[in-house]
């Protein structure tokens, strides 16, 4: 512990998998239809070479649903695909208020709560209707793959975000749900957070809130 007996001085966490969860009901519905097991798009579009060159920037949404499309032109008609792909792409999503709740309470506490994603390039909007900016927001600053050009577990991604939260790498605490990603935190000196469920969280957060 440190002299105002924490173990860090600032949190960034992922937004996928930790903070936003999809709804995914009206994609496995059509994936039924077309004879696809449940998952099979988004398979296809979380690979690296169809999901990346979006979470960089490089890409406009429209280009990354006809990827989508190509990568299963082998298994349904090619219309059948963008349907699939646009489903995904608008896929409506909420906000985990447990975990919400508990970066708020680590801003009433005093830190900063960071926003380090592997991000679309609309992600502000999608912030909006998660209600995490604004005056009432949650979010202290979003350090985004779309706007850097690079993509976790790239070091500048969490070396960007400790300078602009104006804390050393091995004062922050890192909360991502993939193992490379922490562990691209913890060779750069973060406390790392593998995330499964809101208890983690609370368990490591325990001496703040």
């Amino acid at each position: 512990m440190t002299s105002r007996g924490r173990a860090f001085d600032a949190v960034l966490t992922d937004l996928d998998g930790v903070i936003r969860f999809y709804d995914m009901a009206e994609l496995e519905e059509l994936e039924r239809a077309a004879g696809l097991p449940l998952g099979s798009t988004a398979e296809v579009a979380f690979r690296p070479e169809t999901d990346m060159p979006l979470m960089r920037g490089e890409i406009t949404k429209e280009r990354w649903i006809e990827s989508v499309a190509d990568g299963l032109a082998d298994r349904v008609p090619r219309a059948c695909g963008r349907e699939l792909g646009t489903t995904l792409a608008e896929a409506k999503f909420r906000a985990d208020e447990v975990v919400v709740g508990l970066l708020r309470q680590v801003r009433a506490a005093g830190l900063p709560v960071l926003l380090v994603t592997n991000a679309t390039p609309w992600l502000a909007d999608d912030l909006a209707l998660l209600g995490l900016t604004g005056p009432e927001g949650l979010l202290d600053d979003v350090i985004s793959s779309a706007d850097l050009g690079v993509a976790k577990p790239d070091r500048r991604m969490y070396e960007t975000a400790a300078e602009r939260a104006g804390v050393e790498a091995h004062r922050c605490l890192f909360v991502d749900d993939r193992q490379e990603n922490v562990d691209a935190a913890v060779e750069l000196g973060m406390t790392g957070l593998l995330y499964r469920e809101p208890a983690d969280l609370r368990e490591v957060l325990a001496s703040l809130v």
